[in-house]
């Protein structure tokens, strides 16, 4: 755990709302918090409430000189950002060294590109940390999260959800997958989970979808060798939405490897949509 009192740790600050509530449980902690917040994807409003330093895309060697001011040696990167074309990166004269490996990292996938990107942060004595380091208490924990259990046939649909997942994770595909009635119906690509959940609203109103209404699940684990500092699978109130539209029964995610965005919030969507969130247990060797 590296959130002793007065330990520093810097979050690389993309969008959305699970920076913030990871920065709010860093300082619970007791540890020194600060925000490196990505121009054109971090939400200047919350930035403003902690201490903070703006960097852009690409700003690889600015972004050490502002960790070394800030003696900050532990960094997580959270939030999302979009994979960019390299001539959307800002390069300055870090990045233009470190160049050939960025080069090398853009030809694989999204997972290939963080890592190697981490890589080189790590090289210069900076360590990469995951939420699960940080924040523990904001991951799923294990078992029914509602009221709402899932049945046997949705317990079914889990496992294949699973074993599909299993199947394509060295392929770096996605993290979820929709299964109803035994029936692998949607793969999550790159429109993410609320575009797969979005595809199946328009299956189900085209009529490609038999299956009955408030029935299959969604399904959200890691990628088999996923590197879990980064990417853990998140579910927050849009996911329950998006859930709810497509009339399934509920949604699974991996127990303390995936976040829940807005927890009480969406917990409380699940349970007035009448959807069960289910964590589940770590499979063996995964």
């Amino acid at each position: 755990m590296m959130t002793e009192s007065g330990a520093c740790i810097g979050i690389v600050c993309g969008s959305g709302t699970l920076p913030f509530a990871v920065a709010d449980a860093v300082i619970a902690r007791g540890a020194r918090l600060i925000l490196f917040a990505i121009r054109g994807f971090a939400d200047p409003s919350r930035v403003s409430r902690y201490p903070h330093h703006w960097v852009s895309m690409g700003e690889v060697g600015r972004l050490q000189k502002l960790l070394r001011k800030e003696d900050c040696n532990n960094v997580a990167l959270i939030g999302g950002l979009l994979r960019p074309a390299l001539r959307e990166v800002r390069f300055d004269f870090g990045t233009l060294r470190a160049l050939p490996k960025i080069l090398r990292a853009f030809r694989g996938g999204d997972d290939h590109l963080i890592s190697t990107l981490s890589k080189i942060f790590e090289d210069k004595g900076i360590r990469i940390l995951g939420i699960q380091d940080i924040a523990p208490e904001i991951l799923s924990p294990q078992g029914a999260l509602t009221a709402l259990k899932p049945d046997a046939d949705a317990m079914s649909d889990i496992a294949l959800g699973q074993s599909v997942l299993h199947a394509i994770g060295p392929y770096d595909i996605g993290q979820a997958v929709i299964v109803i009635d035994g029936h692998v119906v949607a793969i999550e690509g790159a429109e993410g989970t609320d575009g797969l959940l979005a595809r199946v609203v328009q299956m189900r109103a085209s009529r490609r979808i038999r299956g009955r209404e408030g029935r299959g699940v969604l399904v959200k684990v890691p990628k088999p060798g996923q590197d879990l500092r980064f990417d853990l699978p998140t579910i927050g109130p849009q996911t329950i939405a998006g859930a709810k539209a497509a009339n399934l029964a509920g949604i699974a995610v991996a127990a303390h490897l995936s976040l829940l965005a807005e927890a009480q919030e969406t917990i409380a969507a699940a349970e007035k949509a009448g959807l069960f969130v289910f964590g589940l247990a770590r499979e063996a060797g995964a």
